[in-house]
C-alpha cells in the first residue's frame, strides 16, 4: 500500500484557486445586497439595501463556518479513499459557495425580507429591518439543509441511472456560462482589461499551457500577485488625471477588524417576532428549493467527473457532507448554501491533493468569523482574483468533453442552451430591473425565463434523453421526457415566473404579471407539459414501431 501524500506543491495552486472562488461568491453577495448610501436616499429610490459592517459581521460569518466545515470533511473523505485504495495521488472534493442561488437569495430573499422588514415590520427602523431580513434568510437555509439530508440517500441511485452525459452536459453548462463567462464579463475581468487580461494570460500560460514559471512559482498565486501589482501601479496614476482602474471595491465602507456575532435573538416580544420570521421564511421555499434541487444534481455532477478524473467518491457522502454543511451555515447565521464545486479535475491537473481543502477550511472558516473579509476585499480586487474562475470553467468542460464518448458530443452541446438563456436572462435583469420590456421583446423575455427556469436540470434531461435517443434506447428517453413534462407542470424547470417559483399550475399563472398575459399564451406550464407529453407520445409509437421492424422484414 502506498502512503497517502496528502500534501503537494500543486496544493498552492489548488488553494488559491479554491479560496478565490469562494471569495469571489462573498464579494458577489456583499455587491449585491450592501450598499453604503444613507438609508434616507435608499428609502426615496424604493429599495432598502443592508450595510457593509451588516453584511460583513452578521451574514459572512455563519456562511465561511458552513465551508470551513465541508471542506474539512471532504479533506477526511480524501484520506478515506486514499487508505482503502492504497493510491497516493488521490485529490480531495472542493466545497464552496453555490454562485447560482447566491443570486436567488440576494434577489429573491434577502432584499425582499429587507423591504418588507423596513416599510411593514419595523416601523421604518433599519437595523430591525436587517435583522427580520437575516433570520429570515439563515431560517430558509436551515430548511434547505433540512431539505437536502433527506434527499441525500438517492445519490448513488441517480448516478447509476443517469447517463454520464447527463451528468456532465449539466456540468459543461455551468462551467461555461457562469464559472467561466460571468466572471469574465460582469465587473471583472474585461471591466479592467488592463489588470484582468494581464492576470489571465499568466493563468492561460501556467495552467492551460502548463508552462512553468521560473523557480516553479504557482501560477494561480502569479496570476494574482500580477494583478495586485498592476492595479497598485496603475491607481498611482491618478494624481496625473488618468483613470486606468477602478477605486477599491469597499474602501469608503471600511469596517475595522472584529470578532463577528453569529445569531443575535431579538429581544422585544421573541415569540411573535420569531413567528413572523418563519412565516416569512415558508413563504421563500418555493423559490429556494430549486436552487437546493440543483445543488443536489449538481454534486451527483461533480461526483461523476471527480469518478472519470480518476477519484471513485461515494456520491451518498457527498451528499450528506454538503447538506450538513448548508444546515450549520443558517444554524450559525449563514445565509449561502454550500456545494461540491465542479473543479475537481482542474484541481487534480495543478496537483492538489488533500492540504488545499484543508487550508482552504482554514484560511475562509477564520477570516470570515474574525471579520477580515473587509480587510481582503478591499485589497484584492475582482480583476486579480476572477481569471481562476475562467480556468476552472474551461478545464471542467473540457474534462466533460473527454470523459463523454464522442457519439454523445451533440449531447453536451444540447445540454447547454439552457446556460445559455440564463445567462442572457441575468444580463437582462440588470438591465430593467424592476421594470417590464418593451412590449415587442417581451415574448423574447417570456422565452427566456422559461428556458432558464431550473436550467440546470433542465440541461440535465435534455442531454440524458439525446443520449438514449443516440444510443437507440427510446423508452428511456421517453422516460427522462415523462420526468420533464412533470417538472414542467409544477415550475421545477420552464417556470414562466421571474422567481422561478414551484407551485401548482393554475396558481403560477394567477401570478403572471397582466403585461405578460399576451407573451406567456403559448408557453404555460399546461404548454410545456403538453409538449412533453406529445414526445413521450411519439417516442413510444416510435418504439412499437422499431420492434416489429425485423418481424415485418422476416
Amino acid at each position: 500500500m502506498k502512503r497517502y501524500h496528502w500534501a503537494r506543491s500543486g496544493d498552492i495552486n489548488a488553494f488559491f484557486g479554491l479560496m478565490l472562488d469562494n471569495v469571489a461568491v462573498m464579494v458577489l453577495l456583499f455587491s449585491l445586497i450592501g450598499s453604503s448610501l444613507p438609508v434616507e436616499r435608499q428609502a426615496k429610490d424604493g429599495q432598502i439595501f443592508f450595510t457593509p459592517a451588516f453584511v460583513l459581521t452578521r451574514m459572512l460569518p455563519g456562511t465561511a463556518l458552513g465551508v470551513l466545515l465541508g471542506d474539512a470533511v471532504f479533506t477526511i473523505l480524501a484520506f478515506r479513499l486514499a487508505r482503502r485504495l492504497g493510491r497516493d495521488d488521490v485529490t480531495a472534493m472542493p466545497l464552496g459557495l453555490d454562485t447560482p442561488s447566491t443570486f436567488g437569495t440576494a434577489f429573491l430573499v434577502l432584499l425582499p425580507a429587507l423591504n418588507h422588514g423596513y416599510f411593514q415590520e419595523s416601523d421604518n427602523d433599519h437595523e430591525l429591518a436587517m435583522n427580520f431580513a437575516w433570520h429570515v434568510g439563515l431560517v430558509v437555509l436551515v430548511l434547505t439543509g433540512v431539505f437536502k439530508i433527506i434527499c441525500a440517500p438517492m445519490g448513488n441511485v441517480l448516478r447509476r441511472l443517469v447517463p454520464r452525459a447527463g451528468l456532465l452536459g449539466s456540468l459543461a453548462a455551468i462551467a461555461l456560462a457562469l464559472i467561466a463567462f460571468l466572471p469574465l464579463a460582469q465587473e471583472g475581468i474585461a471591466a479592467v482589461p488592463l489588470v484582468g487580461m494581464t492576470a489571465l494570460t499568466l493563468i492561460l500560460w501556467t495552467l492551460v499551457a502548463h508552462r512553468p514559471l521560473p523557480g516553479r512559482f504557482p501560477g494561480a498565486l502569479a496570476a494574482v500577485l500580477l494583478g495586485v501589482l498592476v492595479y497598485q501601479l496603475c491607481r498611482l496614476t491618478e494624481p496625473l488625471g488618468l483613470s486606468l482602474v477602478p477605486p477599491p471595491e469597499h474602501g469608503d465602507a471600511a469596517v475595522s477588524w472584529q470578532p463577528a456575532a453569529l445569531v443575535s435573538f431579538y429581544s422585544g416580544n421573541s415569540f411573535v417576532w420569531w413567528e413572523r420570521v418563519f412565516v416569512y421564511a415558508l413563504g421563500k421555499l418555493p423559490v429556494v428549493l430549486p436552487f437546493a434541487l440543483a445543488t443536489i444534481v449538481g454534486g451527483i455532477d461533480c461526483t461523476e467527473s471527480a469518478a472519470a478524473a480518476g477519484d471513485e467518491f461515494d456520491t451518498s457522502s457527498i451528499l450528506w457532507t454538503e447538506a450538513i454543511a448548508s444546515l450549520a451555515a443558517g444554524l450559525l447565521g449563514g445565509v449561502l448554501q454550500t456545494t461540491p464545486y465542479i473543479g475537481h479535475p482542474a484541481y487534480k491537473k495543478m496537483g492538489g491533493r488533500a492540504a488545499y481543502t484543508l487550508a482552504t477550511a482554514l484560511f475562509v472558516g477564520g477570516v470570515g468569523y474574525f471579520g477580515g473579509f473587509n480587510l481582503l476585499f478591499t485589497w484584492l480586487p475582482r480583476a486579480a482574483m476572477f481569471p481562476i474562475l475562467v480556468f476552472v470553467g474551461l478545464e471542467i468542460t473540457a474534462q466533460s468533453f473527454h470523459a463523454t464518448p464522442p457519439r454523445h458530443y451533440p449531447a453536451l452541446a444540447l445540454a447547454m442552451l439552457p446556460a445559455l438563456a440564463y445567462l442572457i436572462l441575468i444580463a437582462l435583469n440588470m438591465a430593467l430591473g424592476l421594470r417590464d420590456p418593451d412590449p415587442a421583446a417581451r415574448l423574447m423575455v417570456q422565452t427566456l425565463r422559461c428556458l432558464a427556469g431550473g436550467f440546470i436540470i433542465t440541461s440535465l434531461i435534455w442531454a440524458a434523453a439525446l443520449a438514449m435517443l443516440i444510443d437507440g434506447r427510446l423508452l428511456r428517453a421517453a422516460g427522462y421526457f415523462l420526468l420533464a413534462g412533470v417538472f414542467a407542470l409544477f415550475g421545477v424547470i420552464h417556470s414562466p415566473l421571474r422567481n422561478e417559483q414551484i407551485d401548482l399550475p393554475s396558481r403560477v399563472l394567477g401570478q403572471i404579471p397582466e403585461t405578460f398575459h399576451e407573451a406567456i399564451t403559448y408557453q404555460t406550464p399546461y404548454h410545456w407539459a403538453g409538449a412533453y407529453g406529445l414526445i413521450v407520445l411519439m417516442l413510444l409509437v416510435l418504439a412499437l414501431v422499431s420492434a416489429k421492424a425485423p418481424e415485418n422484414k422476416s
